[in-house]
């Protein structure tokens, strides 16, 4: 991961000139949580530190390897208090100039590029009215005006679903203490309409909406759209960013990646290597018709949610 941190940070200095924040690189430590030492190599720090990233070390105090997903939550604590933030997974390739996204961060938010992945369908299930509203009654939160009643009672795009690709708020440690006591809570008090339901590795997406909705926040607006668009692509593994992605994606990454400074440290990857540098992206992308996608479906979600494990998994 630290390999698609280096090469995010190349691609907001390539093409965000008007970007007037810090890029933090979360970095998680050595600890009891995490027996493996996550660290990176003082020469990988040093070349993010080139691109203008700055390496925020932080402690796993609660999930550590037994669920990696929480690397997420448990970075924000490390982030400046007051301040506005967008967290990006390190899998995201900046395409156009993010220093221009202006929104309300008081209002958070996050990627709505998810599918139905939970709760699931089982046979003596309550249903996802009943399962989504006793979360909201745990924590006293309004569970009627998140519906999205353009859709359909009991299906799933009616209730507010996030995928955590990107949130976006403000004040992250406050957003972090929160998502990760409510988080906790779902794991170890389950209300019983979710004795059926698995939370690994859907923990961290069950309890964001609740932090969400509890900010005062909603689904992305207008002022979002960028993201997931035209300012920025989370691509998850690089052969479905050759596969699915556009022309103009695929331009961004290899115009970005061209550079002698970056292709020296890219190259050290072998699945960048590979792809990017051999040539192999392009085969892969030759096997589908940009015209006929096939869709996205839950078990592509799945699969781009278990890739690494242990505290290996870095977040930028």
């Amino acid at each position: 991961m630290q390999y698609e941190c280096l090469l995010l940070a190349a691609s907001l200095r390539a093409n965000a000139p008007t970007f007037s924040g810090t890029l933090y690189v979360a970095e998680p430590q050595a600890g009891t949580l995490c027996t493996k030492d996550p660290s990176m190599p003082g020469d990988i720090k040093g070349a993010l530190e080139e691109l203008g990233a700055v390496i925020l070390p932080f402690e796993n105090e609660t999930f550590g390897e037994s669920y990696p997903h929480g690397n997420k939550i448990e970075a924000l604590c490390a982030m400046p208090q007051g301040r506005n933030f967008l967290f990006l997974d390190s899998d995201t390739l900046i395409l156009g100039d993010i220093g221009t996204l202006h929104t309300d961060f008081t209002r958070p938010s996050a990627s709505m590029r998810r599918t139905g992945t939970w709760p699931e369908e089982e046979l003596y299930w309550p249903g996802y009215s009943a399962t989504w509203k006793s979360l909201y009654d745990r924590y006293g939160l309004a569970f009627e005006p998140t519906l999205d009643l353009d859709q359909p009672d009991e299906y799933w795009k009616r209730y507010l679903y996030f995928y955590a690709g990107w949130v976006m708020g403000h004040d992250a440690p406050a957003f972090r203490q929160r998502w990760r006591d409510w988080a906790v809570d779902i794991r170890d008090n389950r209300p019983e309409e979710l004795v059926l339901q698995s939370l690994d590795p859907w923990l961290d997406q069950v309890a964001l909406p609740l932090v969400i909705h509890s900010f005062g926040g909603r689904r992305p607006d207008d002022t979002l759209a960028g993201l997931d668009g035209e300012l920025s692509c989370h691509y998850r593994l690089l052969p479905l960013l050759y596969a699915r992605g556009s022309d103009a994606v695929v331009k961004v990454l290899e115009d970005v990646t061209s550079p002698n400074k970056v292709k020296k440290w890219l190259k050290q990857y072998d699945a960048f290597k590979r792809m990017i540098y051999q040539g192999r992206g392009h085969k892969v992308r030759a096997m589908f018709d940009q015209n006929d996608l096939p869709p996205v479906n839950a078990s592509y979600a799945t699969g781009s949610r278990k890739k690494g494990s242990g505290c290996v998994r870095r977040w930028c």
